[in-house]
């Protein structure tokens, strides 16, 4: 792909596009399709139609880079106690009010005065220098937005036996998925609501794409693992989140983790947090239809520990970002009953 030098930013040729009959271009990267007359920008406001190519504005523009946790992810069932690279860039192609990195995630390339450019050789230098940790993580603002610079850095890390975790909304085609698959080796999905309204009028999105997604990676055997941020009267419906549970189930597997999530204000929407009673309740709702259920921003650790689906004993005890093996044997197995664990 051609490097573009435009007003003294690097910018490269976006993939996923067709150009149209009427001079404009049609990016075909999420759901949103968006049709972009010269100059104009998508809703992810980082591809940009300039001289009738698309132009991805972020490649390699970090906003920020950490080594953290990968419980802090969230992601639970890969080499748990490990650390792991997380990169963000900026942009993002939903618009979420509830938004928990608007800072990065709500701005366009114009408006990322703070970032510092990095190739993909430098993110593959820098996770491999703390011998702790297994990979890099594409997370903080919506990593689809920077497909290109994901893709290139995950192919070149797992060419270095370096893992790949995307933490993503799943608002992304099919086939731009097909194309990063078999370098991730696990994904973390915001499954924002199992209502389409929810998704129109507090995302600008829709439902069905996000369940797609779930499910091509789920078909590729890909560890998935998913995140529900509860909100105080939109997503805590009891009879709608036990739909969304039991096609986790019936769709995903039982086995499929998921993250219930505690919501305080944030961003555009200032309803107050979630109550613990709400979050109890709706734990014990996916329990009954899944065997590995975490909640997450409250000071209750006990459910945020992994259990034996079989004995219900303690297999991984979670105090913070304090992680302790507790009943796992070599093969990933339960040390008090012998069942086989979902653990990698």
């Amino acid at each position: 792909m051609p490097i573009i030098f435009t007003h003294q930013l690097t910018m490269q040729e976006a993939l996923f596009y067709k150009k149209t009959d009427t001079s404009t271009i049609q990016c075909q990267l999420c759901p949103h399709f968006c049709q972009l007359a010269e100059g104009q920008t998508g809703q992810c406001r980082v591809r940009k139609n300039i001289g009738n190519t698309l132009i991805t504005t972020n490649y390699g523009k970090l906003t920020v880079m950490n080594f953290n946790p990968i419980e802090k992810k969230p992601i639970y069932h890969l080499s748990p106690g490990k650390q792991v690279l997380s990169v963000g860039l900026f942009g993002c192609n939903l618009h979420c009010k509830f938004c928990q990195n608007s800072s990065i995630a709500q701005i366009s390339a114009s408006e990322a005065s703070d970032t510092k450019n990095y190739k993909p050789e430098d993110i593959i230098k820098i996770a491999k220098s703390r011998t702790a940790n297994i990979g890099i993580a594409y997370t903080y603002n919506e990593p689809s937005i920077y497909y290109e610079f994901m893709y290139d850095t995950a192919k070149l890390a797992t060419a270095n036996r370096l893992s790949n975790i995307v933490v993503s909304n799943g608002y992304i085609n099919h086939k731009p998925l097909e194309k990063l698959l078999p370098y991730i080796d696990a994904f973390n999905i915001d499954l924002k609501s199992f209502d389409d309204i929810f998704y129109k009028q507090l995302t600008s999105s829709t439902l069905a794409p996000v369940l797609n997604t779930l499910q091509q990676i789920a078909e590729a055997n890909k560890l998935l693992e998913i995140t529900t941020l509860i909100i105080p009267t939109k997503n805590d419906n009891q009879e709608i989140f036990t739909e969304m549970v039991a096609w986790i189930s019936e769709k995903l597997g039982r086995n499929t983790p998921l993250h219930l999530s505690r919501y305080f204000p944030m961003y555009k929407l200032k309803i107050n947090s979630t109550p613990l009673k709400t979050l109890s309740k709706l734990y014990q709702i996916a329990k009954k239809h899944l065997n590995y259920v975490y909640v997450g921003n409250v000071d209750d650790t006990s459910a945020q520990n992994t259990y034996c689906p079989n004995c219900s004993h303690v297999v991984i005890e979670r105090n913070a970002y304090n992680i302790k093996i507790t009943g796992i044997d070599s093969d990933m197995n339960c040390d008090f009953c012998g069942h086989s664990l979902t653990i990698f």
